[in-house]
């Protein structure tokens, strides 16, 4: 028997017009960017940002169609030069008799600097209508002048809504109902992870059971082989997870972080990278307000390399429940980056002679040492000598916070200051 092949649900389902698309009016809707484009006849090239499986082909694809332009598509994972060139050959052929080409470039961000500043004369001339697809930041991946002459639109993952629609359309297409508890349909869109390709492969999997039987939680986790959440080490889910979890430490919010961390190891993150990143925080933004933060961190990391995997993320739980929960100062922090500044103002103004040491005759003659007074000799181990360079007026750079240990430090300066000033 002859005929064609059977087409994926998620192929056959694939939207055929603008209006069929989910999860995107943001930019499709009325008013919005695309629908300006399109109403005005005039669309100017585009950079798609957004995880997989929210449509940007099939977007691309049909505005295309809605422009009267011959789609064109490559990947920049399985394309290189030659290949432009041959794109670029056949834009030319058809500018020739009146036509315009619509190039879509998947993963455009996988090309080098070369290849991109390659599109730039052809898009300038009008040769093309670039629409690139990426999943990475393209303030980071993509060339300052291809950013400049194209449009970034951001899609978003597909929420439960949108994720809902396309199950329902799966059950117009296939005329029978997901054989699904309501909570077992949950945990489906919650698997897909806002990727509807996802969504409606694994749906496919779940119409191929048998008739008759109601699947739960449970059979459904053994239908599908649960997708792990959606987080590349290499691409902006690893700086914004972490980034996550750093600011729900700052904002004392102890579950949130501890969900943030489960979720990089639940994605592979190396742990070491979790560990470093909550040595930072612990200086950071704990720092003297819970000194005990740093040495604990320190020690969580030393106790991950000793136990190893699975043991030593037990390590990793503890410390960021210890740091959410700890009183919070960046007093610290800022203090050394105002000093820092500030010696980079001054340059290299000398230290005071008593500040100096003077291990040799000649330094003696010099004055190193001169006026030193030893504090530990003093009757409150305080001689309150000024150690700025002469030539540099006193600042004041740490202050600290009215929170956790902090304020016994903030008590001591008083108490130093009060000496000084009677010095004075």
């Amino acid at each position: 028997m002859g005929g064609d092949a059977p087409r994926p649900l998620a192929d056959r389902l694939r939207p055929r017009t603008l209006e069929e698309v989910v999860g995107q009016d943001h930019i499709l809707g009325e008013g919005a960017p695309l629908a300006r484009m399109i109403r005005a006849g005039r669309l100017s090239s585009i950079i798609f940002w957004g995880p997989p499986g929210v449509g940007k082909t099939t977007i691309a694809r049909l505005l295309a169609d809605q422009s009267d332009l011959e789609f064109e598509q490559i990947s920049a994972v399985f394309s290189g030069v030659a290949d432009l060139r041959k794109v670029f050959d056949r834009a030319e052929g058809r500018r020739a008799v009146g036509k315009g080409t619509l190039l879509f470039v998947d993963e455009i961000h996988r090309f080098n600097k070369a290849q991109q500043d390659g599109f730039l004369p052809h898009m300038e001339s009008g040769l093309i209508t670039l629409i690139g697809a990426t999943t990475e930041n393209p303030s980071f991946e993509l060339n300052g002048a291809l950013l400049s002459r194209a449009q970034v639109l951001v899609l978003h993952r597909l929420d439960d809504a949108a994720l809902e629609k396309l199950l329902r359309r799966a059950e117009e297409t296939e005329k029978k109902t997901l054989p699904l508890t309501d909570e077992a349909r949950e945990r489906l869109c919650v698997m897909a992870d806002g990727d509807g390709r996802a969504l409606l492969n694994m749906a496919e999997e779940v119409f191929a059971e048998p008739d008759g039987n109601i699947i739960d939680v449970a059979a459904l986790a053994e239908i599908v082989q649960r997708r792990a959440p959606l987080y590349d080490k290499s691409d902006d889910s690893h700086y914004n997870l972490a980034s996550a979890l750093q600011k729900s430490i700052r904002g004392s919010d102890v579950d949130a972080a501890l969900y943030w961390a489960a979720r990089m190891l639940a994605g592979g993150e190396d742990p070491r990278f979790i560990l470093r990143r909550l040595i930072v925080i612990a200086s950071e933004d704990i720092g003297n307000a819970d000194p005990q933060a740093l040495p604990l961190a320190i020690a969580a990391r030393d106790a991950y390399e000793f136990l190893g995997q699975p043991e030593g993320e037990i390590a990793i739980g503890q410390l960021v429940a210890y740091l959410g929960t700890a009183p919070k100062s960046n007093r610290a922090y800022t203090a050394f980056k105002k000093a820092k500044a500030r010696a980079r103002e001054t340059g290299s103004l000398p230290p005071p002679p008593h500040a100096m040491k003077a291990p040799t005759k000649m330094m003696k003659e010099l004055g190193y040492s001169d006026g030193y007074v030893y504090d530990h000799d003093t009757e409150r181990a305080f001689a309150g000598l000024n150690y700025f360079p002469p030539d540099m007026p006193r600042e004041t750079f740490y202050e600290p916070s009215p929170f956790g240990f902090d304020k016994e430090i903030e008590k001591r300066l008083a108490y130093w200051r009060k000496l000084r000033e009677r010095k004075d």
